[in-house]
């Protein structure tokens, strides 16, 4: 069921244990921006708890459970902390992430301080450190893999 799930949708919400819903999708994981997002509920409805995919739209599949009664266990950083991540404002720019990696950094970077978002029309050429995040327009995120630039 889960692999099929995994195959066809883009965020998944399952009515089981926690344990029984990791262990049926542990062989399925990639990564985390293939991978679906993943919201476990308790069948009394008493928790949404996003399991995979946090800043990849489960957090919201749990605020929105939650509007039928359920706490939701938010635990990403920037979301406990009423922070910004570089994924939240890239979606909210109508953007994908170009250099993923650098999530990491400067996620961890959105707790302690403000992080300028900085708007570069072309043609230009960037050239950024590892801490730095770049967002592409979706528009131009599409060109970039029809042409193999990503």
């Amino acid at each position: 069921m889960f692999r099929k799930a995994f195959e066809n949708y883009g965020a998944i919400v399952a009515v089981f244990a926690t344990g029984i819903v990791v262990r049926d999708i542990a062989p399925l994981l990639d990564n985390k921006w293939s991978d679906p997002a993943v919201v476990v509920v308790d069948s009394n409805l008493n928790f949404a708890i996003p399991l995979l995919g946090g800043h990849h739209g489960a957090n919201e599949v749990a605020r929105k459970i939650a509007e039928l009664g359920a706490v939701p266990v938010l635990t990403t950083a920037t979301e406990v902390h009423g922070k910004p991540s570089v994924e939240g404002i890239a979606d909210r720019l109508g953007c994908e992430v170009f250099n993923k990696q650098s999530t990491i950094a400067v996620n961890c970077a959105l707790l302690d301080q403000n992080v300028e978002v900085l708007e570069v029309k072309g043609p230009r050429i960037v050239v950024v450190d590892d801490d730095v995040s770049v967002l592409v327009r979706k528009k131009q995120a599409e060109k970039d893999k029809s042409s193999g630039n990503s």
